[in-house]
């Protein structure tokens, strides 16, 4: 590629990149705010962002397309929390557990005018809602074969349901954390986390026999 063409290449696409920038800050900034991701218009984001209605649609599929984009990077920075779980790592499994969730309320807390917005769409767009769901699958996975490889060592009980379990904990822990950021305003964020990662610790990992 010749010096010019690539340093022209280079341009657009660090105006690509900014534009979709300001879009998503803009989006995020009215989520935050406390509006309904259903009751934000695409006009609403072009005033918001200061964009062209034709420079958004170049950007984006819509105002849809946005919120995927947003929850994306949240999205992956959760599971490779999960990832990062050893459950046979030395030290009190509940209390690793008990960071580990304060680390998940954290985020939560700082994403949750986006995961509401995400959980607000993902009831009446298909779209969002796949994404929404294959989220939660990809962490259901995670705490399946974590569970799996427990049992197997036989450190988790062997009458233990991984599969009933794991989505119990996952799936309902997501509602837990929902409704506790929703009506908690930060107080009881540690006794919170630190029920969850005994519930989680006690109820399946290390279940008494």
């Amino acid at each position: 590629m010749r010096p010019v063409t690539r340093r022209l290449t280079e341009h657009h696409a660090a105006r690509s990149a900014a534009t979709r920038a300001q879009v998503l800050a803009a989006v995020t900034r009215m989520l935050d705010s406390g509006e309904s991701f259903t009751q934000i218009s695409v006009q609403r984001i072009l005033e918001e962002a200061d964009v062209s209605r034709a420079t958004f649609y170049a950007h984006f599929r819509g105002k849809t397309d946005v919120l995927v984009r947003l929850s994306d990077e949240l999205r992956e920075s959760l599971l490779s929390l999960g990832r990062q779980w050893d459950p046979g790592a030395a030290g009190d499994g509940a209390e690793r557990f008990t960071r580990f969730f304060t680390d998940i309320v954290t985020v939560h807390r700082a994403h949750q005018g986006v995961l509401v917005a995400l959980r607000e769409a993902a009831a009446y767009d298909a779209e969002v809602g796949d994404f929404y769901t294959s989220g939660l699958e990809g962490f259901d996975e995670i705490v399946r074969a974590t569970l799996q490889a427990e049992q197997a060592a036989g450190s988790a009980p062997p009458d233990l349901d991984v599969a009933a379990a794991s989505r119990i904990i996952v799936w309902g822990g997501t509602q837990a954390i929902a409704h506790h950021i929703a009506t908690d305003p930060g107080d009881g964020d540690a006794a919170f986390a630190r029920e969850m990662g005994r519930i989680w610790w006690y109820g399946a990992y290390r279940r008494p026999e």
